[in-house]
Order: structure tokens, then C-alpha cells, then sequence
């Protein structure tokens, strides 16, 4: 079975939130990772967010409408055979990927979730980049073992 790391950001830390990245990436370098172009506006976002996560967004490049996010996850996960998602705040991401997955819900393929004790914390504040993809990197490197 894979193991797939799983990192989100949002608009803010409440239960208001709104999806604006996710990334998901497995010990053998497959990843996915989509920022929202649809779905969450700059007003929904703390001042965190706006300082911090919104000025490392590339909608260009990585942004895509919900629906199209939605089928290109789809699509990945069902191309992976058996997995198991891990993360380190299943509280905060899990919640989001079943919202962008929608009403067909989890691929078969997906086992469920397993919750780790927060690795990143280890790390400086300031090495924490808070950009999904680079964050899920972090947390596949320092669980398998393999960070530099």
C-alpha cells in the first residue's frame, strides 16, 4: 500500500475556512498539488494567509476551477492503486480533500487516513514555508526518513 502526505492551506483557522491549495505526494515522488482559482476570495482570508500563504500562490501555473481540481484529483488517486493518506493536521485537511472530492467521495482505492504526530515542529518556525506542496514534501521527507 502507497502512502500519500497530505497538506492544505485555507482562508483562515476556523470552521469558516476555505480551501485555497492542496498538495499530496508519495514516498516515491508521484504528487498532485492544485490551487483554487474558484471557491475562497482574498475577504475570507486572515492576515496570516493574505501576508504569508497567498504571496507563494501561482494560479497561473497551478490554478484550477473546482470542478476541474475535482476530476484531475479523481483521477490521480484512482491511478494509484491501494493508499493510505497521511498527515500531520487530518483535523484541518482531511475535512478539505472529502469537500473537493464532492458527492462521488473517496476513490475505492483509498483505505483511509492515519493522523502523525506533527514533525514540522521540529523545525524552525521560519523553515516552515506554508505553501502545500513544499509543506508536504517537508512531512513525507522527515516521516520517511529521507530530509536532508
Amino acid at each position: 500500500m502507497r502512502t500519500l502526505y497530505i497538506d492544505t492551506e485555507f482562508t483562515q483557522l476556523s470552521a469558516e475556512r476555505r480551501l485555497i491549495s492542496l498538495a499530496l505526494v508519495a514516498a516515491d515522488g508521484a504528487e498532485f498539488y492544485v490551487e483554487l482559482s474558484d471557491g475562497w476570495e482574498q475577504a475570507d482570508c486572515s492576515d496570516f494567509v493574505v501576508e504569508v500563504v497567498l504571496p507563494q500562490l501561482d494560479l497561473a501555473t497551478h490554478g484550477r476551477p473546482r470542478a476541474e481540481a475535482r476530476a484531475a484529483l479523481h483521477a490521480f488517486l484512482a491511478g494509484l492503486g491501494a493508499v493510505e493518506v497521511v498527515g500531520d493536521a487530518l483535523a484541518w485537511d482531511w475535512p478539505l480533500l472529502l469537500d473537493l472530492l464532492g458527492a462521488p467521495g473517496l476513490p475505492g482505492n483509498v483505505l483511509g487516513c492515519r493522523q502523525v504526530d506533527d514533525p514540522l515542529a521540529v523545525l524552525p518556525p521560519e523553515e516552515v514555508p506554508h505553501h502545500a506542496l513544499l509543506d508536504a514534501r517537508l512531512l513525507r521527507d522527515l516521516c520517511e526518513g529521507g530530509g536532508d
